[in-house]
């Protein structure tokens, strides 16, 4: 299975990342050359049926805009007409959307969100909206009319309870995009997509975390491991003339106490590691019955083929604890010791691992029990 090139015109990936990236939108004219849908229309219906498979519906009815949540299994009611079925995450579900991942990994995975589909018929869309990550939306068949405004001040408001929309805005990109083409769109400027013929869209989405995010994630790992618990201590203080007052000692040796949590390196890495190795969505996981023992692994894996990481699975490791071979698999950390150093980064920087890849490392009793988990759970499976 290969993955589409993917070209940017005349703008090499470096001037793309110093002059667009999280600045200015791009229109890229067949970013990928002779694009074929991945997932056809019925397939992606076929995802919407199911109940862990999040999707939604979007529609006008008498003017006024309507949502639904999946799974949906008929769509007669909604005529031929303005109406899109959005699937979010279908990159854990279909190998082959998985695949358009690739063509950017020159970011990092860990800012990846998801690959979301949608199908919509003539006048479909979900509005004039502003988003709060990068996406890159591939037009798939079919043909879509984009407009692009700029950032500012737009006043945003709820079109419906799960549908928020932003005010009219002036154009700085007008496009009709065509099969191949990408629309690459920062977070912050507001956009609005109208299908022109049924078409599918494949938007791959890059989100980052903010503060609140990362330390509620901090606070999280210090409860889980019981660290962080030791109480202020101030002795010698003086006699405290203003019961209600927290002067500014007391609230710098507070600051203090919050300060050296962050300031363990080893604590933040765990803490991010796990935050961000954990899925959002729910992965397509085929757990094997009857499970490999680790030795039956091996030798399965050394007959050839390729273990496959499941769409969607997120593996990690920070350069603050890698050296201890320890990595971050869906929100859970793994050490397997400085000498698997090198399997951890196989591990987690290919999608494919074939058995010359870690043949230095089998010889690691921990590190081979943990494959044989992951591969009887499904995180990793042979790809016939």
């Amino acid at each position: 299975m290969s993955s589409p090139a993917l070209t940017l015109a005349n703008v090499s990936i470096d001037d793309f990342l110093s002059r667009h990236w999280q600045q200015q939108p791009l229109v890229i004219r067949r970013g990928f050359a002779h694009f074929a849908d991945p997932i056809s229309p019925d397939e992606l219906a076929g995802l919407a049926c199911e109940e862990q498979v999040e999707s939604r519906l979007v529609y006008r009815r008498d003017g006024q805009w309507q949502a639904e949540h999946g799974p949906f299994d008929a769509y007669e009611r909604l005529g031929e007409r303005d109406w899109t079925l959005i699937v979010q995450a279908a990159n854990h579900w279909s190998a082959a959307v998985a695949e358009l991942v690739k063509p950017f990994a020159f970011l990092p995975k860990w800012r990846l969100d998801d690959v979301m589909i949608s199908y919509a018929t003539p006048g479909g869309g979900v509005g004039p909206h502003i988003d709060r990550y990068d996406v890159f939306i591939c037009q798939g068949s079919g043909r879509r009319r984009w407009r692009v405004g700029a950032r500012g001040p737009h006043r945003e408001f709820a079109a419906h309870a799960a549908l928020l929309h932003c005010e009219p805005f002036e154009p700085i990109i007008d496009v009709e995009l065509l099969p191949g083409d990408i629309l690459y769109i920062p977070p912050g400027f507001p956009h609005d997509g109208v299908t022109l013929e049924a078409s599918m869209s494949f938007s791959v989405g890059f989100r980052s975390k903010s503060a609140s995010e990362l330390l509620s994630a901090l606070a999280d790992h210090l409860l889980d491991k019981e660290l962080g618990n030791a109480l202020l201590s101030d002795p010698g203080r003086p006699a405290q003339r203003q019961q209600g007052r927290v002067d500014a000692r007391d609230l710098a040796r507070l600051r203090g106490q919050m300060q050296a949590m962050l300031d363990d390196e080893v604590v933040v890495a765990d803490a991010v590691g796990a935050m961000l190795s954990r899925n959002k969505c729910q992965l397509d996981l085929q757990p094997l019955e009857p499970p490999f023992a680790p030795a039956e692994l091996l030798a399965c894996w050394a007959d050839g083929g390729a273990l496959r990481r499941t769409g969607g699975l997120r593996c990690f490791y920070l350069d603050r604890t890698v050296a201890d071979g320890v990595c971050y698999i869906d929100g859970t950390r793994y050490a397997f010791g400085p000498a698997c150093r090198g399997a951890v980064l196989a591990l987690c920087d290919n999608d494919e691992l074939s058995h010359a890849v870690l043949a230095a490392w089998l010889e690691q009793h921990e590190l081979v029990l943990a494959l044989t988990q992951w591969v009887n759970r499904g995180y990793w499976y042979f790809d016939d």
